[in-house]
């Protein structure tokens, strides 16, 4: 009799493990994870913690890229926008310039309007912030789009127009370049922060931490070139080469047409001042092509990463679903018969007891 009841009690001990490590299988067949504690994947515990940093750390880039890229998208459509402005009143001046006056006044109306639009997609913003203001997020780096042709900078190329003749054209041209370099307030149609020049004047394009080490630069300012080099007939920005050209055009008069030379040389140098717009803008988005390509490198970079330390950390959090459920089926049957045999043993010694 003594005897029996110590094999029940190791059975019953074996039955109290075997339900345990069912338990704990079950558990894993159901969530796929080892268990909810770090000390159930010990001793890679450690090595699981730096894995998951590392992990939300790429994710936070990855993220932060995206963000840039979603910016760098809308300046793109911009830029193109921008580009087939330049080059519609580019083709304008070939034919303009045989005086024409009933085309004369039509251009110049156009390019009142042009004007316009062209502050206003300077004033483009995404995700609340403006593409073309540099580090002044929140506020237009064009104040007044509306009144742009009315602007100081608008007018004091309308006064210089308006006194070309005796072959002045040179310095007419002259006159117009520097007011589109004009940063005085009042003449400027651009934002306060953009033409201080301790400012926005002097800041570098915005730019991403994209990975460890790695600043990729994508911003743009209204006012100036960001990363492209404008050569030609230029002030030097391909927005303020685009200004010019459609402020001076806005200003002029049918009756030069009367004027010979100088009428045709003046419209000569709005044309350069525009095919250096053009060739500005499009090195422009080029350069901020090249810089979406990175990021896209970059980005792809750590979602590749992360797919291998998830790897390693499933290896070490999560289980072999196959091998699990293999061994959940083998415990609940060993588990089953363990309880037959207590069964079959007390019912044994039950009958020892009534028998003796």
């Amino acid at each position: 009799m003594t005897a029996t009841i110590g094999a029940l009690g190791v059975l019953a001990a074996e039955t109290a493990r075997l339900r345990a490590r069912m338990d704990v299988l079950a558990r894993q067949a159901a969530d796929g994870r080892r268990g909810g504690l770090y000390g159930d994947i010990a001793p890679e515990a450690r090595r699981a913690m730096d894995l998951r940093g590392e992990i939300a750390r790429r994710a936070a880039y990855e993220g932060a890229i995206g963000g840039a890229l979603g910016r760098a998208a809308a300046a793109q459509e911009v830029l193109g926008r921008l580009g087939q402005i330049a080059e519609t009143f580019f083709a304008e001046t070939v034919p303009l310039a045989s005086g024409q006056p009933e085309r004369i006044a039509t251009v110049a109306s156009r390019a009142r309007e042009a004007m316009a639009e062209v502050a206003a997609l300077l004033n483009e913003r995404h995700g609340g912030e403006y593409l073309f203001g540099g580090g002044d997020l929140e506020n237009p780096p064009v104040p007044d789009p509306e009144g742009i042709a009315t602007s100081g900078m608008a007018l004091q190329i309308a006064a210089a127009v308006a006194g070309l003749g005796g072959g002045n054209a040179a310095a007419v041209a002259a006159a117009t370049k520097a007011a589109a370099l004009d940063d005085t307030p009042g003449v400027t149609p651009f934002s306060a922060y953009l033409s201080d020049p301790l400012r926005g004047g002097a800041e570098a394009p915005r730019g991403l931490v994209a990975a460890d080490g790695e600043r990729v630069e994508y911003g743009l300012f209204a006012n100036r070139n960001a990363r492209a080099v404008s050569a030609g007939e230029t002030t030097g920005s391909w927005a303020r080469d685009l200004l010019r050209g459609l402020a001076t055009l806005a200003a002029l008069d049918p009756a030069q047409a009367q004027l010979g030379a100088d009428f045709t040389a003046l419209v000569g140098t709005v044309r350069e001042g525009l095919r250096s717009a053009v060739r500005g803008l499009n090195a422009e988005a080029g350069l901020l092509g090249a810089a979406e390509a990175r990021l896209e490198a970059i980005r792809t970079r750590h979602a590749e990463v992360s797919v291998a330390l998830r790897s390693q950390l499933s290896a070490i959090e999560e289980v072999d679903m196959a091998e699990t459920i293999t061994r959940l089926q083998a415990t609940r049957t060993q588990l089953e018969a363990s309880y037959q045999a207590i069964a079959a043993l007390g019912a044994l010694s039950l009958a020892r007891f009534l028998g003796g």
